[in-house]
């Protein structure tokens, strides 16, 4: 049997790809094992799917001086020596990283091991764990085409983003019936990421009363950001996070309002759902958001609105031409090929296995 060593955490987005490739690795006969750290994200996620996790330590890696990088370094190092230990314990045949800190000591123990690794990058600049870990990866897997240039020649390839297959399996009546829609109109999905967006609450709670003349709208507005005194308005639906009813939630959307993570908008184009992003600002990220946003508004997948522009009336204004031109949009996203993610990744990973 072949043996496979997930990677990646700190975040969902680094942990749900790697989901994604369970049942595929599964069929091709794959033992499939872990490694995040010991109380992140990551682990509670892969606990629920029953893959073997072990842990190893790990130290947050900054972009500017903190005195916290001296003892963090300590911490990687650490982690390094047992990520070396625990893979040659496991004997893996390779190692899959999806990035995130913890991925940089397992990489790095794979290395040391003379274990095969490959990377996934899902945002168009590679983020700092995944620059580090690139010099020892065999190949490097992109969600972008633009990607490609911050990869080693000959060392990058654009597959894709693993999409997880239940999303393909929605249901609309049901995602109706979540919503108590009745289905009579049409659809507006808004998410703001696994915390939500206070600023794309503000302003669509706003443009909400106009809105609702036409449309109905489901509101995945992050934790504790529910606003109940809006419980009970005719046509909208409020959750602070949805898991197991996704899938039929964005089965019956027509639109879709989002911020632009890589992973969601992956996702939209799997599903060919038309949709409005609004990047996270520069000023509170490193603009990996804008870059995402920018690619697909230009491949024609995504109509983007500024975050720095968006008022109660222009974002109206917005999803509303975003419904009137939808097909545009479908038809732009039918015709990419980066639909599958997962076929594209599992040739890599088999390449090198």
């Amino acid at each position: 049997m072949k043996k496979i060593v997930l990677t990646g955490g700190g975040t969902a987005g680094h942990v749900t790809p790697n989901i994604a490739l369970l049942p595929s690795l599964y069929d091709e006969g794959f033992e499939v094992c872990y490694v995040g750290t010991k109380d992140g994200i990551e682990k509670n996620l892969i606990e629920k799917e029953k893959v073997p996790y072990y842990s190893v330590p790990t130290g947050k890696l900054r972009r500017y001086l903190s005195k916290d990088n001296i003892t963090d370094m300590f911490r990687v190092v650490k982690g390094v020596k047992e990520a070396y230990f625990l893979l040659r314990k496991l004997k893996p045949d390779i190692v899959f990283s999806k990035g995130g800190f913890v991925a940089v000591p397992v990489v790095l123990g794979a290395k040391l091991n003379k274990i095969p690794v490959v990377v996934h990058e899902s945002d168009i600049t590679p983020g700092l764990a995944n620059k580090i870990a690139m010099p020892f990866a065999k190949c490097v897997c992109t969600t972008f085409p633009e990607t490609l240039k911050y990869i080693p020649e000959n060392k990058g390839i654009n597959t894709g983003t693993p999409i997880r297959k239940e999303l393909f399996m929605g249901d609309a009546k049901k995602g109706l019936e979540i919503c108590g829609f009745d289905g009579s109109r049409p659809v507006i999905m808004m998410m703001g990421g696994s915390l939500g967006s206070v600023k794309i609450n503000t302003q669509l709670r706003g443009a909400l009363k106009t809105l609702l003349k036409d449309f109905d709208l489901v509101h995945i507005c992050g934790k504790n950001n529910v606003d109940k005194t809006l419980n009970g308005t005719k046509g909208y639906t409020q959750f602070e996070y949805v898991s197991s009813e996704l899938p039929h939630i964005m089965a019956a959307a027509d639109i879709i309002v989002s911020r632009a993570g890589s992973n969601s908008i992956s996702e939209f184009l799997a599903l060919k759902k038309p949709n409005l992003l609004i990047p996270l600002s520069a000023n509170a990220s490193r603009g990996d958001q804008i870059l995402n946003a920018s690619s697909f508004e230009k491949q024609g997948f995504s109509m983007v609105l500024k975050e720095e522009d968006m008022t109660y009336a222009s974002l109206e204004r917005a999803i509303r031409k975003l419904y009137d031109t939808k097909d545009t949009y479908i038809e732009a996203m039918s015709k990419s090929n980066l639909n599958d993610g997962v076929k594209e990744v599992m040739k890599v990973i088999n390449k090198y296995v």
